[in-house]
């Protein structure tokens, strides 16, 4: 019975806090659909490349937020635990299934990992054994996967069905665009652009980018803290 209330009530996200290299938001996405996430939340930037998603994005759900303190809120309120994919002192190895409920998983960045700030948001953390001698860590979209599956595994979620040698793919819901961001209403659109002025003014941008070009406010790198 028990596992019964977990496939029918938990719920998956993936939070992707200004990921490094673009185009790791479109694999990320093909792993989230692969792996029943609900939503792939990004914080800071909205725009992506989807290469490497081979179409997955008109199957995810995406949801912005500017600062990672609005994305808690809005998972807190989800009543979702937020678990950073990292090797701290307290991480739990992901193949022990530390998972209790819902839950969001950060990942950080190939090499830096996940900063203080990102830390500072998160209930608890797991991290990925590694049984071999070549590398120190594993590109994020990789990192997603293995910990995707493991929460899917513990979740309970239903296996896809199959045709031949293919899982089978639903028909797209959402039609494609040649450019691939969240979209956002005109207010939120403007707070975008007084986050990138007030960053300007900081320094974290050359100022000698048009402020008010509409490209250039979705290319911007912005932090919204």
């Amino acid at each position: 019975m028990e596992e019964e209330v977990r496939t029918s009530s938990v719920e998956c996200y993936v939070v992707v806090h200004n990921i490094a290299k673009r185009h790791n938001v479109g694999t990320l996405a093909r792993s989230a659909t692969a792996f029943g996430v609900t939503e792939l939340i990004l914080v800071g930037r909205r725009d992506f490349n989807s290469f490497g998603s081979h179409g997955s994005t008109s199957h995810c759900r995406f949801r912005h937020f500017h600062s990672l303190a609005d994305a808690r809120s809005f998972l807190k309120e989800k009543d979702c635990d937020i678990c950073g994919v990292e090797i701290t002192d307290d991480a739990v190895a992901v193949n022990q299934h530390p998972f209790t409920k819902s839950t969001a998983f950060l990942l950080g960045n190939e090499g830096t990992g996940l900063s203080s700030k990102e830390c500072a948001i998160c209930d608890f953390f797991v991290y990925i054994p590694q049984y071999g001698c070549g590398t120190a860590s594993l590109n994020v979209t990789i990192a997603a996967s293995i910990v995707l599956h493991h929460f899917g595994v513990w979740a309970g979620f239903s296996e896809r069905s199959r045709d031949g040698n293919k899982f089978v793919v639903a028909e797209r819901p959402v039609k494609q665009s040649g450019r691939n961001y969240c979209t956002e209403t005109a207010e939120t659109i403007i707070e975008e652009r007084k986050l990138r002025k007030e960053n300007a003014l900081n320094g974290f941008f050359d100022e000698s980018v048009k402020q008010d070009s509409p490209s250039n406010l979705l290319d911007a790198l912005f932090d919204g803290e």
